[in-house]
């Protein structure tokens, strides 16, 4: 529903309420977007079904945000305490890292 007085969006039971504006922007009510854990500047899929839109966040392949994956990688990599080494051995090593590892290690 949407409040006449403030005309902000309210969550309607299951569904949710929101209005068009001139240039085809549409508010996601905050109640949905916490729900769906949507933030903003997130990317959406815009799918048409009959008579229908469905939004879509899209999210990484993984399911999980870079900075996770970052996070994730610097867990995977140990922490060098040697003298200093090429960009050459230290490609070397990455490559000799990864190739030992599996897709879903990453």
């Amino acid at each position: 529903m949407i409040d006449s007085g403030t005309g902000k969006t309210h969550l309607t039971g299951m569904n949710a309420q929101t209005t068009l504006s001139g240039k085809g922007q549409v508010v996601i009510p905050k109640d949905v977007r916490d729900a769906l854990g949507l933030i903003a500047g997130q990317k959406l899929d815009v799918v048409q079904s009959g008579n229908s839109i469905l939004l879509r966040p899209i999210l990484p392949k993984s399911g999980r945000t870079t900075d996770e994956i970052f996070a994730h990688l610097l867990e995977l990599a140990p922490k060098w305490e040697g003298p200093p080494v090429s960009i050459e051995e230290m490609n070397r090593a990455v490559h000799a890292m990864f190739a030992a590892r599996t897709k879903d290690d990453i």
